[in-house]
């Protein structure tokens, strides 16, 4: 989402990931299964408000999809994972913060290996430098956990996603312990609400849907109502 980068006219291609069905098919019962069986064991604090924190390129996008999950109550824009205290929209980059989401859901209407599930079918998990038109570490993924639970279901939910080798290439997004998030500044919070225009050019011109459908095939978006 770096908008001095960003050309609104020209974005530059990016390249297609080939999936077999077989494997999307297999990987999609597997999850699913997993989710079943661990939506009913899930040591995340069944029956509290609980914190989720994802980065996944841009926030703006992140936060229009995850607003989307049935279960999810707010979704909050911001930084974290730098060096820097009261990090800006202008400076994080130099001080190696990401841009994420904070989500706020309910246990008992979405589990926390759900939000996992919709996390990885919303990104490219396999790209290191960036995300779609984005690049750069600010714009790279990540899975912030807030505890020792969500971290045992962070990284379970990859190695699965490894060992099925479903999207063809290695997976990098890392699983790292939250840091203190900082809340961005007012006027990207719910961007995709205030200028729903401009949020929409933005993201086609981006092509985020466009490479998460190639990534993902039929299960791009899974668990989201609407992007």
């Amino acid at each position: 989402m770096n908008r001095k980068r960003l050309s609104y006219t020209l974005v530059r291609p990016l390249t297609a990931a080939l999936l077999s069905i077989g494997l999307l098919a297999a990987l999609a019962f597997n999850v699913n299964t997993a989710i079943s069986a661990d939506a009913a064991t899930s040591s995340v604090h069944d029956g509290e408000i609980s914190t989720a924190i994802f980065a996944g390129g841009c926030f703006w996008c992140v936060e229009s999809d995850f607003d989307a999950v049935p279960g999810v109550l707010e979704t909050v824009s911001g930084y974290t994972g730098g060096s820097t205290e009261n990090p800006t929209y202008k400076n994080h980059h130099a001080g190696m913060h990401r841009e994420v989401v904070q989500i706020t859901f309910d246990p008992a209407k979405v589990s926390y290996e759900q939000l996992l599930h919709v996390y990885w079918r919303s990104v490219d998990p396999t790209d290191e430098g960036g995300q779609f038109c984005d690049r750069g570490h600010s714009y790279t993924t990540a899975i912030y956990t807030v505890d020792q639970a969500q971290q045992d279901a962070a990284i379970a939910s990859k190695a699965m996603l490894v060992q099925s080798g479903v999207l063809g290439k290695r997976v990098v997004t890392p699983v790292e312990s939250a840091s203190e998030f900082w809340p961005a500044e007012g006027y990207h919070q719910d961007y995709y609400q205030k200028n729903p225009i401009r949020y929409k050019y933005y993201r086609t011109a981006c092509g985020r849907d466009k490479r998460v459908g190639k990534v993902w095939g039929e299960e791009a978006h899974s668990g989201i109502e609407r992007h």
